[in-house]
């Protein structure tokens, strides 16, 4: 039965990467740009901008998750012994620890208590990008 929606689940899973992707790599240039700024409105503005990306982006990654699982039941005979499936899943929990940790400067900033530096937050932007060309890589070639 579930293969039957196999290509919608498919369809929808892809939707919500992207969507999730784009929280992942927009939250922290807000980051960067709220980190740099020193005006009170401006700043007031980031905090607003941060909140309701993160809170859009949430939900993303955790249909993400959802679908994401689906397909892997759908398929498990196929994926069982799938190496790269594997090490997806290791990078997938490292993007969700990545969101939350976002989650948790997102706060910081609420607060007034962020301590990083504007170019800690541009090194820190990277690592989605990383894991995304990996994540790519290993569904597309599946190397192992």
């Amino acid at each position: 039965m579930l293969l039957s929606y196999f290509p919608w689940i498919k369809a929808f899973h892809i939707i919500f990467v992207i969507t999730w992707f784009a929280g992942l790599f927009y939250l922290p240039r807000l980051f960067v740009h709220h980190a740099m700024t020193e005006d009170q409105a401006t700043k007031e503005r980031f905090k607003i901008m941060e909140r309701k990306l993160y809170r859009f982006t949430t939900p993303s990654m955790a249909l993400t998750i959802v679908l994401g699982t689906l397909l892997i039941i759908a398929n498990w005979n196929a994926y069982a012994s799938a190496t790269w499936l594997y090490i997806k899943l290791i990078l997938i929990i490292l993007l969700i620890m990545y969101h939350l940790w976002c989650g948790k400067i997102v706060n910081a900033f609420a607060n007034d208590s962020n301590s990083k530096s504007h170019v800690w937050y541009r090194w820190f932007n990277e690592a989605p990008v990383i894991a995304l060309f990996a994540i790519v890589i290993l569904v597309v070639v599946k190397p192992f």
